[in-house]
């Protein structure tokens, strides 16, 4: 057989046939004396069972141990570590779809979402100010922190803001703090209002959540240097006061 006649007879390319010759697959056919390659029914039936292991979900190295002669793996046991990664497959697909499940069943999605339930629910009870470029920018950076961080410091954090936020008080604290912050924008950075802004900033973060006392200010800090980069100079100033105070408050 030529190489077109073997791909049709098994149902695959001749594309695919070279790329198992380059993987080591398919053994390579004995040329004619024209320098034409000359298939027989052997490889046929190496060809239709490479194409049966794949359609299984087998990867090309798994296949290759299964026909390997020699200290290959068995079939069976290949199919067995196919199916155990199956199942898990199927596990996160299924806690997956009840997380999507969970969202769409929690009405209203918030503009930075897709968040957790929890954080949504958060979100939810406490609504932004009112055409603050601040607010949107404080779910925005609390939805990048639930992103990255471990599942227990995730619940962590939602279990200190609810705290923090658990009160109409506190609410208007922080809508105080947006408000001077957005007025900041345009200012100097030893503007008078920075301070204000920076004092009440401090008076709404939670104690759990101020960075280590030498990390408050060090601007080369990956994470702190992207964060004051998004702010104004004036803004950048005041978060960084919020957190000094907030730091002599947590570690004096």
């Amino acid at each position: 057989m030529r190489i077109g006649e073997l791909a049709d007879a098994v149902g695959v390319t001749t594309r695919t046939v070279r790329h198992y010759h380059h993987q080591g697959l398919l053994p390579e056919p004995e040329r004619l004396a024209n320098g034409y390659r000359t298939y027989t029914l052997r490889h046929a039936v190496v060809l239709a069972r490479v194409r049966r292991l794949t359609e299984l979900g087998l990867g090309l190295a798994e296949v290759r141990d299964v026909l390997a002669d020699d200290a290959g793996k068995e079939l069976t046991e290949v199919l067995q570590e196919l199916d155990a990664d199956l199942a898990r497959q199927e596990a996160a697909i299924r806690e997956r779809r009840a997380r999507l499940r969970g969202l769409l069943d929690g009405g209203e999605l918030p503009a930075e979402g897709p968040v957790s339930p929890e954080l949504a629910a958060l979100f939810a009870a406490t609504p932004p100010l009112s055409g603050s470029p601040m607010a949107a920018l404080d779910r925005e950076v609390l939805a990048l922190l639930e992103t990255v961080a471990p599942p227990e410091e995730r619940e962590r954090m939602v279990s200190v803001l609810r705290g923090a936020l658990g009160s109409p008080e506190a609410v208007a604290r922080a809508h105080r703090a947006y408000a001077l912050l957005d007025e900041v924008a345009e200012a100097e950075p030893d503007d008078p209002r920075v301070a204000e802004a920076g004092r009440a900033l401090a008076d709404c973060i939670p104690a759990e959540m101020v960075p280590e006392e030498g990390d408050v200010l060090d601007t080369g800090h990956g994470f702190l240097r992207a964060l004051y980069a998004d702010f104004a100079p004036a803004q950048a100033r005041a978060v960084q006061l919020a957190l000094w105070i907030a730091s002599r408050g947590r570690w004096s």
